[in-house]
């Protein structure tokens, strides 16, 4: 059964490998060294995917004998029907999340890939507003913040050099015994385009830990 378990930021990672593999196949006449980056990229993949099941690690560890650009890509391939997309999400959920804001300027949500996808961004360039929502733990969250345009630099989400914005959220936490009209923002500097921060992401902890510092969840 083709049970899904690959996520997009898994799936980015796992090209990365094997590019980096496939390069050393195609220039490196040491085998040692050839071995040694076909070990270290195995080795990534399954510790990106700690609860892959006995079947899928053995799916996965299929690089283990692959030594050309039609064998590598052919790999590739193989994973397309394991890969697991973001939930989608509707356009009433996306206003149950952002229920202060009105005339929201909402991205074609029928025609995203969800499988592309590790959060789901947008602007909102009349406003000057920023929009991130993720899914975590099992529900729906939605960040927004003001966007300040900047120059191109490294991405704090996907750690890629792509141009930026300045994304600022107010943060719902509090501390005790905080006044009435405690207000505190968080800034980073994050992909203006979504989609190429989603084709770039390896690894979602930074994500989820900005998430939780915004929003509080635990």
């Amino acid at each position: 059964m083709n049970t899904p378990f690959i996520r997009n930021h898994h799936y980015n990672l796992i090209i990365k490998q094997v590019e980096l593999l496939q390069q050393a196949c195609a220039t490196v006449s040491d085998k040692r060294v050839v071995e040694s980056v076909r070990y270290s990229a195995q080795s990534n993949i399954l510790e990106a995917l700690p609860n892959a099941s006995e079947l899928h690690q053995q799916l996965l560890n299929q690089l283990s004998g692959l030594h050309t650009a039609e064998q590598f890509q052919h790999y590739l391939q193989s994973l397309e029907p394991y890969r697991t997309g973001f939930p989608q999400v509707t356009g009433k959920q996306v206003a149950k999340l952002f229920p202060k804001v009105k005339k929201m300027k909402l991205p074609d949500l029928a025609a995203i890939d969800y499988r592309n996808v590790t959060y789901l961004g947008w602007l909102d360039v009349g406003t000057g507003r920023m929009f991130l929502i993720y899914h975590l733990d099992d529900q729906f969250v939605g960040l927004e913040g003001r966007f300040t345009p900047s120059r191109k630099g490294v991405c704090f989400l996907c750690n890629r050099h792509e141009e930026l914005a300045l994304f600022t959220a107010v943060t719902k936490v509090k501390p005790a015994n905080a006044s009435p009209d405690y207000y505190k923002a968080i800034g980073n500097y994050l992909c203006v385009d979504s989609e190429a921060c989603n084709r770039n992401i390896r690894d979602v902890t930074v994500l989820e830990n900005y998430v939780r510092a915004v929003t509080g969840l635990v």
